[in-house]
């Protein structure tokens, strides 16, 4: 039987990113451009849809290619800041002619950013609410999206301390449908140099997403980390913070 060229492009392809994924050099080299680039602020400097996005393009390309294969027609994201973030998951779903809807939340929803949202296309995939992500009556409200819903996926971006999100992994992670994700970013701060961050945030190495991630991992099976999403972005804030549930 004749070899079938589209199984050997992916075969080829997975080789290669778990080769850069064993590429210790070239890990060490994007974490040093991440470094440098953010002097310059780089993660603010996009745009989607006429929203700051706040994110690396490459996790932006990442997270398409995983709607684009589940096709979630839920998607819940604690933080939204400018919007950026949101709009783009609501815009995928609309390409992609997903039939489903996006929840943010945030303790802080400022008002110029609340205007720009709802007077954006996107909005009426959009649902926003105002408030502690892990208070229980907001775990309700969002918990109530859920049913129903075939496929849900979950971005945890909100307060990067250890202790909010390893609350948030246990509010909303087993809200994730068996085969979907649970999305960690910020994972990165765990592996700049310690205090970069502390002086202006309450986070730094050891006090982070990846710490909280590390500690809700070893107390649960539901997860198991999809190294491949990060071995193929390498510049990415999203380090190991891929969660795949598994059952």
């Amino acid at each position: 039987m004749a070899n079938d060229p589209i199984k050997t492009f992916f075969d080829e392809r997975e080789a290669d990113i778990a080769a850069m994924g064993a590429d210790e050099e070239l890990r060490q080299k994007s974490l040093d451009w991440m470094l440098h680039a953010d002097k310059y602020k780089y993660t603010y400097n996009y745009t989607w849809m006429g929203r700051p996005i706040i994110k690396f393009p490459n996790d932006m390309v990442v997270q398409q290619e995983m709607m684009w294969e589940l096709k979630p027609d839920l998607i819940i994201e604690t933080g939204i800041a400018h919007g950026g973030s949101i709009i783009f998951t609501a815009s995928m779903m609309e390409m992609m002619g997903i039939e489903g809807e996006v929840v943010g939340i945030d303790v802080d929803i400022r008002d110029h950013n609340r205007k720009a949202i709802e007077d954006h296309p996107m909005m009426k995939r959009i649902t926003m609410y105002e408030g502690d992500s892990v208070a229980p009556d907001m775990v309700d409200r969002v918990r109530k999206h859920t049913e129903g819903k075939k496929c849900v996926m979950v971005i945890l971006d909100s307060l990067h301390s250890h202790e909010h999100v390893y609350k948030e992994l246990l509010a909303y992670a087993p809200m994730t449908t068996v085969g979907s994700y649970c999305v960690l970013p910020d994972t990165f701060i765990e592996f700049f140099p310690k205090g970069y961050y502390s002086d202006t945030r309450p986070w730094d190495v050891g006090d982070n997403p990846h710490t909280a991630m590390k500690q809700y991992l070893s107390e649960t099976d539901l997860f198991e980390t999809d190294h491949s999403r990060t071995n193929k972005a390498m510049i990415t804030e999203t380090i190991d913070g891929y969660l795949k549930r598994v059952r």
